[in-house]
């Protein structure tokens, strides 16, 4: 069946190639010189309309794709060229025609800026501008869908922009911020309609005197350009829809709700959205909450020093691709910049959310070392209540100061509660979880810019994060937990040898053992960096910094029994009181030359690093001293062609988590306890990158090759017994290293109306870890294919079809295992009496493995029918979603210690009307 999907594909690709002919030529100045960039444009001479367009590669060339029977209007330009035009015949017997321009430079160069936002795509140094008519169809909603139209832009499943392979790390609407750091937020709820043109601004720094002085190669950020009925105008939209589900009971009923509000001026601008459904729409995650930083910079990006303050989040579960059996989600967010004066720009936004989850499995996992199965069912409700609020300011009173200010609060209340039936060898557990966090955390950030003249230029950046986080955790269950557990570990025992648990647990009906944690850390970083310009292709730069943490960690555990009496666990092992102190000053110096092609980039940094933990009544102290080299070289082939090498060598430490000694809950058969006497690892890590982004031919070919090998890296060892463990991070021995390897390809084609889109991925790892005693080796490699076809017409049905074919190899310890994943996939867009669009998606997964014991497999339907008359306001639609009504959904995890195959129930079937109102 694929392969006759394939075979007609490619007849339909070919019929259209037969009604066609390519207008090829050079576009050239009148000397004579190739002009790389210019644009040409072909539109129909009668109507005018836009039929295709092209960009010269950096020998001058252009080609087009027209189609026969129809005369066309050639427009050849470039930046400070006149513009010329010429008028192309084009019969149904004609034959490839060659045409050539030649552009005489212009004294006006304020035309020329016009003409860049009249073309499709036009490039001036960094800065990529799309026009966004010229990709879309008209039945584009969102933002997300009009960027996936956009040559050499992607969107991935999470709703992120990335560019060139690079995640966009801002995303700005006619220059102002819309929620730092986070493009999810503007993929899916700025208009389509609203968008005019989109700039991608490569090599993006937000400072101006700092363009230029160090590696801002990673960096990419967004800006959309709105139409101009858009400006100065309050727009947006309002949708809410209701409908049921094929379930019985109250919960059958569905509804949704989506006001939206923006407004832009030159003076300011307000962005208003809230989302309120419980049709399973996932506005802003629990994952989202903690990843999301505001915009905030990575401290010392390079400086050879990994230490980061952890999430205390207790492992709440977490929906997968945001499905599950139940999702209530509310949503309120809010984006405001505002101009105070031509010197100081203030900005903020505040995000509130409240997502009611319920999710069941079923799963079954089996332990690798002793061969105990155990099943379990799981019932899981949680409530995720979320707050962000971040103010913002810019003061720059010349252009040569800038000083910059951000405030970032984070604050959520996470509770759980699960019921769990555990079936281990025929013998059922009843257990009981409740979870509980209520985090908070304050990030301050103050940068200052200065440049003293020409070859001086000083920045200073200080960043203090303030974090409070208070889990606690609760288990109930009939089981003696971790019965025998304490048995196998001997050296590290602190209990009775001959105990079957630990003594402080008294005989009870059911255990019922509970947890407090509290972790209060302060975080301090701190630099001065003095860029000394030497001349137009080089500079030094000088960096002077600490980082400096402080954390205290308490930690108890406690019974209450069937009376209700509190039994505490006085002993040490059971209770931490921790004073954990990290610092690291470093000096570092770096040289930046660019010579020919080349951009080199070598460093050295010498770090002081100090550490100390207070705990059971004694101090333990570190002292170390490490150079850290890092080297970066760019490879420039062509203005739209690179070659990027990056090695570094990072020390990584690990903060309180890891150095408390006393034991803690991860839960109900798992415990963990620090070890206060771990040392840093050392982390080679290489990587190549190339990128092609060739609008000459419409192809575009990026990959990536990595490598990374941990020393002294610290791991877990386990004791195990039965389906119980104990664990605690150790520096694992430097001739075991953890290396990690992978290779990363993407291609893409733009064959007349069809984009066709090739991506390749493969991750090949080897950790080792210590269980009950012994070493144990694991590799995995994980093969990643994906091929699919796009298409983008503007009068004919468009189309997407894909397939991803996944394969993963596992070795633990000399278990081998193979498992196969396929996913084809599908979606139609079609429009009809004018005013009527159906949308339809398709996706279906299977999951085997080699031995042919496992076979999962499931599928997903959903449809929508819009309807819309001419330019009315009004919409209708009919979505529909899990239209096959899948019952559940089945995953497989493996890792070092079991693997385990899990069956995931989801909403069912939906049906809603909806009705929108753009305003």
């Amino acid at each position: 069946m694929n392969k006759i999907h394939l075979f007609l594909l490619l007849i339909f690709s070919i019929s259209l190639s037969a009604q066609s002919i390519k207008v090829k030529g050079t576009i050239k100045d009148s000397l004579g010189n190739p002009l790389e960039f210019a644009n040409v444009i072909a539109s129909v001479k009668t109507t005018g309309e836009t039929e295709s367009y092209g960009i010269t590669n950096h020998q001058g060339r252009y080609q087009l794709d027209l189609p026969k029977g129809n005369t066309y209007t050639l427009t050849a330009s470039f930046l400070g060229y006149e513009t010329k035009k010429q008028t192309v015949s084009v019969p149904t017997e004609s034959d490839n025609i060659d045409l050539n321009f030649i552009l005489n430079p212009q004294e006006n160069q304020l035309d020329d800026v016009e003409i860049v936002y009249e073309m499709p795509v036009t490039v001036k140094g960094d800065t990529i501008v799309y026009n966004a008519d010229s990709f879309t169809n008209g039945n584009e909603r969102k933002l997300g869908d009009v960027m996936k139209k956009l040559p050499g832009v992607e969107v991935n499943d999470d709703g992120e922009i990335q560019v060139e392979g690079k995640t966009v790390s801002k995303v700005m609407v006619e220059g102002k911020d819309f929620f730092d750091g986070d493009s999810k937020l503007a993929t899916k709820n700025i208009p389509a309609d609203a968008v005019d043109k989109v700039e991608v601004l490569r090599n993006y720094n937000e400072v101006d005197q700092m363009r230029g002085l160090g590696n801002d190669r990673d960096n990419v950020a967004i800006n959309v350009k709105l139409k101009e009925g858009k400006k100065n105008f309050w727009f947006g939209e309002v949708t809410a829809g209701a409908g049921i589900a094929d379930e019985y009971g109250e919960d059958s009923g569905r509804y949704l709700v989506h006001p939206k509000l923006f407004y832009y001026s030159p003076k300011y601008s307000i962005n208003l959205i809230t989302d309120f459904n419980n049709i399973g729409e996932v506005p802003f995650t629990f994952r989202d909450y903690f990843s999301f930083t505001g915009g905030f910079k990575s401290f010392n990006r390079g400086g050879g020093t990994s230490f980061r303050i952890s999430d205390s989040d207790l492992g709440f579960a977490v929906s997968q691709n945001d499905r599950a059996k139940a999702i209530d989600a509310k949503f309120v967010a809010g984006n405001f910049s505002y101009a105070v004066n031509d010197k100081l720009d203030i900005s903020g936004f505040g995000i509130l959310s409240d997502n009611k989850t319920n999710i069941v499995n079923k799963s079954i996992s089996q332990y690798i070392l002793t061969g105990i199965t155990e099943n379990t069912n799981t019932n899981n409700d949680q409530r995720n209540q979320l707050a962000m609020l971040k103010l913002s300011s810019v003061y720059k009173p010349n252009i040569n100061f800038q000083l910059d200010y951000d405030a970032l609060i984070k604050t959520s209340k996470q509770t759980q509660d699960d019921a769990t039936l555990s079936i281990v060898g025929g013998n059922q557990n009843d257990i009981s979880e409740a979870k509980e966090n209520k985090p908070f955390s304050i990030n301050q950030n103050a940068n200052a810019y200065f440049t003293l003249n020409d070859k001086n230029i000083f920045a200073a950046e200080v960043q203090h994060l303030y974090q409070n986080e208070d889990p606690f955790y609760q288990a109930v269950q009939d089981s003696i937990p971790f019965r025998g557990v304490f048995t196998t570990i001997n050296p590290l025992d602190p209990f009775n040898s001959d105990a079957d648990t630990f003594d402080p647990l008294e005989q009870s009906e059911r255990f019922n053992i509970n947890q407090n944690k509290t972790v209060k850390s302060h975080k301090l970083d701190a630099k001065i960096d003095y860029y000394y310009v030497l001349n137009n292709v080089s500079n030094l730069n000088f960096t002077f910094g600490t980082t400096y943490s402080n954390q205290k960690f308490n930690s108890n555990i406690f019974q209450i029994l069937d009376n209700g009496n509190q039994n505490n666990f006085t002993e040490n092992d059971f209770n931490n009181d921790v004073n954990y102190t990290f610092s690291d000053v470093f000096l570092g110096l770096h040289y930046k030359l660019k010579s020919g092609k080349f951009i080199f980039t070598p460093g050295l940094t010498l770090h002081n690093y100090n550490l100390k933990n207070e705990q059971l009544g004694t101090t333990s102290t570190q002292n170390d001293w490490i150079v850290l080299p890092d080297v970066n070289i760019v490879l420039e082939l062509k203005k739209s062609e690179n070659l990027r090498f990056n090695y570094a060598i990072t020390s990584e430490y690990s903060d309180v988590n890891n150095y408390a000694q006393a034991y803690v809950f991860n839960n109900y058969n798992r415990l963990f306890r620090g070890n206060r006497e771990l040392e840093n690892s050392l982390s080679h890590s290489y990587n190549l990158t190339y990128f092609s982004f060739n609008l000459f031919n419409y192809t575009n070919i990026g990959g990536n090759l990595s490598y990374t090998r941990r020393i002294d890296a610290i791991k877990t060892t386990t004791q195990l017994a039965g389906i119980n463990q104990v664990s605690s991070p150790v520096n694992f021995d430097s001739n075991f290293p953890d290396e990690t390897f992978s290779a990363v390809g993407r291609f893409s084609k733009r064959v007349k109306k069809i984009q066709f889109k090739l991506d390749a991925a493969l991750f090949l790892t080897k950790t080792n870890n210590t269980i009950n005693n012994e070493i144990q080796e694991s590799q995995s490699f994980t093969q990643n294919y994906n091929v699919s076809a796009l298409s983008n017409f503007k009068s004919f049905p468009n189309f997407e079809v894909g397939y991803r074919f996944i394969k993963n190899d596992y070795d633990n310890g000399g278990i081998e295992q193979t498992f196969f994943t396929n996913k084809p996939y599908a979606n139609v867009n079609l429009r009809f009496l004018k005013d009527f669009n159906f949308f339809a998606e398709w996706d279906y997964y299977n999951y085997t493995n080699d031995a042919k014991t496992i076979e999962n497999s499931y599928s997903f339907f959903n449809a929508n029918l819009y309807y819309k008359h001419g330019e009315s306001p009004w919409e209708f639609s009919v979505q529909a979603t899990n239209i096959l009504d899948t019952k559940s959904i089945n995953n497989d995890s493996f890792n070092d210690q079991f693997n385990t195959t899990s069956q995931y129930f989801v909403m069912p079937r939906i049906v809603m009307l909806v009705i929108k109102y753009d305003l």
